[in-house]
């Protein structure tokens, strides 16, 4: 069974729209995993920069 089953029926334009909201959908989600990995480094970076400003004054 077809995710879509009137694609066959659907105008060219309502394709490209479709694939595009598809393609958007797909990078947010990558972005949000990525963030969600990558957030608690950027936190212990900052707080080491933090302790460094303090440490060099």
């Amino acid at each position: 069974m077809p995710l879509l089953p009137r694609w066959r029926f659907m105008t060219d334009e309502a394709k490209a729209l479709t694939k595009r909201t598809a393609i958007s959908a797909v990078v947010v989600l990558a972005a949000l995993v990525l963030l969600r990995a990558l957030l608690p480094w950027v936190v212990v970076a900052v707080i080491a920069w933090w302790i460094w400003k303090a440490v060099s004054k």
